[in-house]
């Protein structure tokens, strides 16, 4: 046979290597392509020892998400997961251009559905939100330049505010809604204030107060505003980070007739507006999982695990044996997938992170970096392909042929890793993915393409 007809055949022969996660076997067979003296082979091996395990992100950004995330949600594996949205809040202008004898009607603050109009859990419900004034101080924080750098995750590139972190606001609400949020036709929220709020701020403006002639008085006498949802809230929703406070007044026009008018106030900067996200895992598999306690193996989540965004919980996978398996020369990698099955069709009020990334932690599990497209240095996203009603599962899908080909490099050495929703909504959404199960083990393959040389 000639050798360019011996290579068809190989790669019309060609075994994927199926690694299901949690499984450790004792096989290597090899398959002769003819009976004379070849020295290339398809060999089958499923030897690996792979475990995972769930783990809990620390310092997560949460500023400058483009998102006003508010609202509460349920679920019986991971608890309650919350979201409390900050913002400061600057005018349109600090020259007082209300009219001479206008007078003060009312206050309200307009929040609109972001461009995604995002939305997860059950909307069918009335949800509640409150405004209240903040009286602490909302600043960033940037650990990259104080003694916790060494701690820095690779997606913290700069000065942020992080989801865990909390400003004091005054008990009593400014003002609050109940609605319907019908998430496809709603325009507009609108939440009438307190008049001794918004009287106090026009009469500031009409007698040329020094409170509200620049950024830096304005901000130290209203350091901005907090908007939290109801603790029976069923859903969490997306709204746009353009948020407009409305002073509402009118005068007498120059023909009789009434006209009315508004004084701004929007919000300060996308630096200064992020969301506060608070989980309570109690009485579910993963309560003991918190920011002291960041990791639980599989079998202490009760053969669970998900990923989650906004709060940090990611799965965690080691592939010990796979690096033994690479310091064989006599091999080739041809193709090497990493397969995620879930348990979600990824539709309705809970739908599946639209995709997922891969995260490369230490020793310590501080992600240190991310799992690249192959050849390339921008991070590998694999899209969530949606399951069936007839038994097929959704799936994410990585190309890792890079990451195993280098994977005793110095980039790689003492490193797992992590499994998290694509960066972006990582850090501005809830979504959830439960990772499917079978025979008590996590669906999660690994599915290698390889030559062996003898």
């Amino acid at each position: 046979m000639s050798q360019f007809l011996r290579f068809k055949y190989l790669h019309f022969l060609s075994v994927v290597t199926a690694l299901s996660l949690i499984t450790s076997c004792n096989k290597d067979m090899s398959i002769s392509l003819d009976e004379i003296d070849e020295d290339i082979a398809v060999t089958f091996i499923d030897s690996f020892t792979v475990n995972t395990s769930s783990y809990q992100l620390n310092y997560l950004p949460a500023s400058a998400t483009s998102n006003v995330l508010v609202g509460k949600v349920q679920s019986s594996d991971l608890g309650s997961v919350k979201s409390t949205s900050y913002l400061r809040l600057m005018m349109d202008s600090y020259t007082d251009n209300i009219p001479e004898g206008a007078v003060y009607d009312s206050v309200n603050v307009v929040l609109k559905p972001n461009a995604t109009r995002y939305y997860y859990g059950d909307t069918t419900q009335v949800q509640s939100l409150a405004v209240h004034k903040v009286t602490q101080e909302i600043v960033t924080t940037n650990i990259l330049s104080s003694i916790d750098s060494y701690n820095a995750p690779a997606y913290v590139t700069g000065p942020t505010i992080f989801s865990n972190q909390k400003f004091t606001y005054e008990n009593t609400a400014l003002g609050s809604v109940q609605f319907r949020p019908y998430v496809n036709s709603i325009d507009t929220i609108s939440i009438r204030l307190n008049d001794s709020f918004g009287k106090d701020i026009f009469d500031k403006i009409n007698t040329n107060d020094y409170n509200v002639n620049n950024v830096e008085a304005f901000h130290a006498y209203l350091k901005g505003i907090a908007i939290v949802p109801a603790d029976n809230n069923t859903a969490i929703l997306g709204l746009n980070d353009t948020v407009n406070v409305h002073i509402n007044y009118s005068y007498i026009g120059s023909d009789g007739f009434k006209v009315t008018g508004k004084k701004i106030l929007t919000n300060y900067s996308p630096s200064y507006q992020y969301n506060n996200i608070e989980y309570d895992r109690s009485g579910t598999p993963f309560a003991a999982l918190n920011a002291t306690n960041r990791e639980l193996s599989f079998q202490q989540t009760d053969k669970k695990a998900y990923i989650q965004s906004g709060t940090g919980l990611v799965t965690k996978i080691k592939m010990p044996s796979l690096r033994e398996f690479m310091n064989n020369e006599n091999i080739s990698i041809n193709k090497a997938e990493l397969v995620i099955e879930t348990e979600s069709l990824g539709q309705g009020a809970s739908p599946a992170p639209k995709s997922l990334m891969l995260m490369v932690s230490n020793k310590n599990g501080l992600p240190v970096n991310f799992v690249p497209t192959p050849f390339s240095t921008t991070i590998q996203e694999a899209t969530y392909v949606e399951g069936n009603d007839v038994g097929e599962n959704g799936k994410y899908v990585f190309n890792l042929i890079d990451y195993i080909k280098n994977i005793n490099s110095n980039r790689y050495i003492d490193t797992d890793l992590l499994i998290s929703t694509a960066s972006s909504s990582l850090f501005s959404t809830v979504n959830s993915a439960k990772i499917a199960n079978e025979n008590g083990k996590p669906k999660i393959k690994l599915n290698i393409v390889y030559t062996k040389f003898k």
